[in-house]
């Protein structure tokens, strides 16, 4: 896996369209895959669940998604701090714990930018904790 100069995090529903049906999407995902981004391990665990209860993929397609995702981004875990961080950016932010624990690990991970669909376009957060302040920029990258 080559090194990344600007760090960017994928959310998960990103890394679904790589076995959607809309093309112009999974080209987009394609391209984001090709540029080994940083995930988490929740983005792992998403990315099964989905594939398994909503999608009712195959298992060996479910099992091949997944094996591309390990092969391709660089898999981070979820530590302590990572939780304390979800948590502050929980309550600064108003998201949901399981968005927040995402933006989190961008955060952690030091990526700058996070691709959502589902988060606002070009908002701009910060968080200050042990490591400084940080910040992350969202992006859907389908606009």
């Amino acid at each position: 896996m080559k090194q990344m100069k600007d760090k960017f995090f994928p959310d998960s529903n990103i890394l679904l369209y790589l076995i959607r049906e809309f093309q112009d999407k999974k080209e987009i995902a394609i391209t984001l895959l090709e540029k080994s981004p940083v995930i988490s391990i929740q983005v792992i665990n998403e990315n099964i669940n989905v594939c398994h209860k909503k999608f009712k993929l195959p298992d060996d397609t479910m099992k091949t998604h997944i094996e591309v995702l390990f092969e391709r981004c660089h898999v981070s875990q979820i530590h302590k701090e990572t939780i304390e961080d979800a948590i502050s950016v929980m309550v600064k932010y108003k998201f949901s714990y399981y968005d927040s624990l995402i933006i989190a690990s961008a955060l952690e991970t030091k990526c700058k930018v996070l691709y959502s669909e589902d988060m606002q376009h070009k908002q701009n957060i910060e968080i200050a904790g042990k490591n400084g302040i940080r910040k992350l920029t969202f992006i859907n990258p389908f606009l």
